[in-house]
């Protein structure tokens, strides 16, 4: 969507709040010894108490209030019966609407014991995503979301994941514009303009390019034993400094 008032920003701000406020509190609360799906009962208690939908069930009718994605899990994971072990990778990815308007965020982070290699896989993601965000505004090209996310992905030493993409929000989960691409694409010509409402979210592994959908239908996994970090907020593009809707 591009804003058209200040009531747009508003009921992104509103909806944003509530994705960061369950991020944080389903991270808080993970433990280990407990299932996947009990995290997500969690965080789709706190958006039912908060009056927000969450959106991935509404949109396409999967089956959880959030995705949990584990280890070599990248995203969509579907909670269930899976146990969370010590060590492990978790991703959380929260997308949910209040009052017509949507917002998407995700945050990936090791639990104890801390293999280091996997605590730098997410701070470089983080910083990659900042970096990223902190560089847009009005009149950019929106092929340099990719050249940026390469470039910092190069400078960790990390590849990209090429076939999960940031997309186009704010009256719909996704929407216009499609498939910000993570990687350079010069024939792409589109200019990112004032107003407009986008996700930024790299997938950095440490290994695979790609992710292949599991036989649920939902489940994106690498091919091999590598590890992905992904990290989202969704923004408003300005003609200074995005504003970012789903910051804690």
């Amino acid at each position: 969507m591009t804003i058209g008032s200040q009531q747009d920003i508003d009921g992104l701000k509103a909806i944003g709040k509530i994705v960061a406020m369950t991020i944080s509190e389903m991270k808080r609360q993970t433990r280990v010894g407990m299932t996947t799906k009990e995290l997500d009962h969690i965080g789709g208690e706190l958006l039912h108490k908060h009056g927000a939908v969450p959106a991935p069930k509404t949109t396409y009718n999967f089956p959880g209030h959030t995705c949990i994605s584990v280890n070599h899990e990248v995203a969509h994971g579907i909670p269930g019966d899976r146990i969370i072990q010590p060590g492990d990778l978790i991703n959380i990815d929260v997308s949910a609407e209040l009052g017509g308007y949507y917002a998407d965020a995700g945050h990936s982070f090791p639990l104890s014991p801390y293999e280091p290699s996997l605590v730098r896989l997410c701070q470089h993601t983080h910083h990659t995503m900042m970096k990223v965000i902190s560089s847009l505004r009005h009149g950019v090209k929106l092929n340099e979301v990719g050249r940026m996310i390469e470039h910092e992905a190069h400078q960790g030493g990390y590849h990209v994941i090429r076939n999960l993409c940031s997309h186009g929000i704010g009256k719909s989960l996704h929407e216009a514009p499609q498939e910000i691409l993570p990687v350079y694409n010069k024939h792409d010509k589109r200019v990112l303009k004032e107003g407009m409402v986008i996700t930024i979210e790299p997938f950095l592994s440490t290994g695979a390019e790609f992710v292949v959908e599991q036989p649920d239908g939902w489940t994106l996994r690498v091919p091999d034993n590598s590890f992905v970090a992904q990290h989202e907020h969704t923004i408003i593009i300005t003609k200074d400094q995005p504003i970012i809707v789903t910051a804690a």
